[in-house]
């Protein structure tokens, strides 16, 4: 099933970091932007906007962030696979962050004018992002 979907672009630059299990949210996570905390058995994930993030931490930078507008019924089906689809179909990277109201996906910025593109065949309302950030 596909969706049409309207997709914006969250401002910044993005990291994803691991630290170990059970470790506390560290004081710089917090600040402006898209922020995303993930527990695990083996890990803690933070998504945070990547100025944020010591370089002593583990984390993998350069990310854009994308933003399905919702909210969508929880029992909707097909909502993600219509978002990643032209995405991964067309060889980007996707990390995948669901929330209340909506999905954010983080695609590598040096790919985010293309995965504009992508969407937009897709029948997706997504503009262009701004290039002043960075992304291309």
């Amino acid at each position: 099933m596909t969706h049409h979907l309207t997709i914006r672009f969250v401002p910044g630059r993005y990291a994803v970091s691991r630290l170990p299990a059970g470790a506390a949210v560290p004081n710089w996570f917090a600040g402006q932007g898209f922020r995303a905390v993930v527990c695990s058995d083996d890990e803690v994930t933070l998504v945070c906007q990547e100025d944020r993030v010591p370089a002593t931490v583990q984390s993998e930078g350069g990310w854009a962030c994308l933003r399905t507008v919702g909210p969508f019924p929880f029992e909707a089906a097909g909502i993600v696979q219509s978002l990643i689809a032209p995405l991964s179909g067309n060889g980007i990277g996707v990390f995948v962050v669901c929330t209340f109201d909506g999905e954010h996906v983080l695609i590598p910025a040096a790919q985010a004018g293309a995965a504009a593109r992508y969407l937009q065949a897709a029948g997706h309302d997504c503009p262009l992002p701004d290039l002043a950030d960075g992304t291309q």
